[in-house]
């Protein structure tokens, strides 16, 4: 068996000047580290890339940073998102007293917020519905295809006192189909953990057997496919979910919640009565969505739009699920004839 080169555990920190000990700052990971995929873990890293797309990284590139790279382009994507959306929520609104009384009733605040709370529940809806199909598959065979981990990134000096120039970038261990990041999944044994424990977990739920001798080698065709399955399926299921969350926005019982709306939370009286009228919205919103209003297509457009993306994500984790590579049954008494006498040439 090949075993993988390691990272190295020890924290590594380039300085101008070696005398300059306390000027650098602690790192948050002193080697690429494997993470918890959950709530508290994926809201740090939504915030950390969230408040650097419109700090860190537009300054780095502005001012023509050797150390700006492709992980921060992608990232900053965020900006154009929000601001586009602002923007377009502001052309309801802002430039309303423009139009002529008639345009007035139909580009009224109540379509602006309507556009601002399908964009709310259009990220939510993209972003929640990739669980549906990664969960099932964590669930059946083990592997995590969102797991996250933290990259140390070693960039070079913008001036000659440079002394802390390292910065963090999250990733996920199956970003890449091709290079996925198996090093990341073997256990450490100083903490007593065994080095193949995770795949020998797969192994055992993918149906390939126990106490393999190489279960790491065994399992990694398998879990490419199902990467590149999953992929497939999250992408289309998540705009089809996302599809559903502007329908639902755009449901009449939301304007009562509009009329009410404040997030002056130390207002105690008005705060509360625009949460329950929140909650009235969202029932109200709900049930007009499922049942539908009107006669035929239109009245079951929302059930046909909802099944379809539910349809999606379960036709598509089942998909992912299925295998091509199934272990082999056969066992070596089948090919090999004890009392047979054999030459070897």
């Amino acid at each position: 068996m090949i075993l993988p080169v390691n990272n190295l555990n020890n924290k590594v920190n380039f300085s101008a000047n070696s005398a300059g000990e306390d000027n650098k700052k602690a790192l948050d990971y002193d080697h690429d580290t494997l993470l918890n995929n959950n709530l508290a873990t994926r809201t740090r890293i939504g915030l950390d890339k969230f408040t650097n797309a419109f700090t860190l990284y537009p300054a780095k590139g502005l001012k023509g940073s050797k150390n700006a790279n492709f992980y921060e382009f992608l990232t900053m994507g965020t900006v154009p998102y929000i601001t586009g959306s602002l923007s377009l929520m502001a052309v309801f609104n802002a430039a309303n007293k423009y139009y002529k009384p008639f345009a007035q009733t139909k580009a009224g605040p109540a379509l602006g917020n309507k556009l601002a709370l399908g964009v709310l529940f259009y990220g939510i809806a993209k972003n929640i519905s990739k669980s549906f199909v990664s969960v099932p598959i964590n669930l059946f065979t083990g592997i995590d295809i969102e797991r996250p981990y933290a990259k140390v990134i070693y960039e070079l000096p913008d001036d000659v006192n440079d002394t802390d120039i390292t910065s963090i970038e999250y990733h996920k261990v199956f970003e890449s189909v091709e290079f996925p990041r198996w090093d990341l999944l073997y256990g450490d044994e100083a903490k007593g953990q065994k080095r193949n424990f995770r795949y020998d977990r797969i192994a055992r739920k993918l149906g390939m057997g126990r106490n393999l001798n190489d279960s790491d080698q065994e399992v990694k065709d398998r879990i490419k496919e199902i990467i590149v399955k999953s992929n497939l399926a999250k992408n289309i299921s998540s705009y089809l979910w996302a599809a559903v969350g502007v329908a639902f926005a755009f449901q009449q019982p939301w304007e009562k919640y509009f009329k009410a709306m404040t997030f002056k939370f130390w207002k105690t009286e008005e705060f509360s009565k625009s949460m329950r009228i929140l909650k009235e919205s969202f029932e109200d919103s709900a049930k007009i969505f499922f049942k539908g209003e009107g006669h035929g297509v239109s009245k079951q457009a929302g059930k046909i739009l909802l099944g379809t993306a539910l349809l999606s994500s379960i036709v598509g984790t089942a998909f992912s699920l299925k295998s091509s590579k199934k272990p082999s049954k056969v066992d070596s008494a089948d090919v090999i004839a004890k009392n047979d006498r054999y030459v070897v040439n």
